[in-house]
């Protein structure tokens, strides 16, 4: 059921964002719910091997290249999901950025009214 409200509440957060970001598209709610569904597979199982192969450039950037390797996420979900438009790497960098934020906050908020 938590795994079920997590989706839910990331295709949210995708919908929304690709409302207020104009270099960002998604054609409905049923896209946006395929692309968090398709974006926590892509985190489990492509992101730790780009992390393994990017290690030295992420030590010496402090880490920060991690932001990239999101983006990069971003763009590929966005080659695999029809209906899910990014217009280049620095739209996806915001989006990733804005979508970790908002997913934070929400999944926390979640958490504390389910604790009540």
């Amino acid at each position: 059921m938590k795994l079920i409200l997590r989706i839910l509440i990331t295709a949210f957060i995708v919908v929304a964002l690709a409302n207020l970001l104009p270099g960002v598209a998604v054609r409905n709610y049923l896209t946006g719910i395929f692309i968090a569904i398709v974006l926590g597979i892509m985190n489990i199982l492509v992101k730790p091997i780009l992390i393994l192969f990017t290690l030295p450039v992420t030590i010496i950037t402090f880490g920060l290249f991690l932001l990239v390797i999101n983006a990069l996420i971003i763009l590929m979900v966005t080659g695999l999901v029809t209906g899910f438009y990014v217009d280049g790497f620095w739209w996806a960098l915001l989006f990733s950025l804005l979508l970790s934020f908002c997913q934070s906050i929400l999944f926390k908020a979640f958490e504390k009214s389910k604790s009540r």
